[in-house]
């Protein structure tokens, strides 16, 4: 099992980017939780098997449609989340 933070930069905010990321992990079986930050960033956390993980963090280079993804931070997280949810802004 792997469990990863990440922060999400560029055109993120106001095109679903959030509704998307949602969908994409349950599709994958993950849990974890995502939400917008005021400084204009994405920051997620996906656990799972370490290869859907994997794959998470692929996709998040591209988004929905209208994202303009610049840059994917990641790091390991000790982090357990059951479920996936969307989050309050931070």
């Amino acid at each position: 099992m792997r469990s990863a933070h990440v922060i999400i930069t560029g055109r993120v905010q106001g095109v679903g980017f959030r509704v998307w990321v949602e969908a994409e992990a349950v599709a994958r079986g993950l849990g974890g939780w995502v939400r917008n930050r005021r400084d204009g960033t994405v920051e997620a956390v996906f656990r799972g098997q370490a290869s859907d993980v994997g794959g998470m963090l692929d996709v998040c280079w591209n988004g929905p449609d209208m994202a303009l993804v610049n840059h994917v931070a990641v790091s390991e997280t000790d982090e357990r989340p059951a479920g996936f949810e969307i989050r309050a802004t931070v």
